[in-house]
């Protein structure tokens, strides 16, 4: 089975935090380099953030540096991101990306959830 569902997206305030989660199957999470991307109205899907698969590196893109996090539990088959003092631009609909490989820190993943819309406004 081929599962990645996305959940946790939603509306929050500048400033705000948010935490989004992902859940995998046993082909699509276990052993498996995990990761989210985005995509803004009008804009390509961007990379965010990737973790290995044991947790112990991750990846992210310049613009959420120092304020989102990402991580993974393998027990739940679940990887999250944790993402603290978001800023209108970080308005998008958010994808869980998983397997694939990572190349100079750039995720290219073989599967891909549906996407959770997260809308930072006041």
């Amino acid at each position: 089975q081929e599962k990645v569902v996305e959940s946790g997206g939603g509306l929050v305030q500048p400033g705000g935090s948010l935490k989004l989660s992902c859940e995998g199957s046993e082909r699509t999470f276990r052993n498996n380099v995990m990761g989210w991307f985005r995509q803004a109205p009008g804009k390509e899907r961007e990379f965010v953030a990737t973790i290995s698969m044991t947790g112990t590196t991750s990846y992210y893109a310049d613009s959420v540096k120092g304020r989102f996090t990402i991580s993974r539990d393998n027990a739940k088959s679940t990887v999250y991101l944790q993402m603290n003092s978001l800023k209108p631009e970080d308005t998008a609909v958010y994808y869980c990306a998983a397997d694939g490989y990572i190349n100079n820190g750039i995720h290219y993943p073989r599967y891909w959830g549906q996407g959770t819309q997260v809308t930072v406004s006041s």
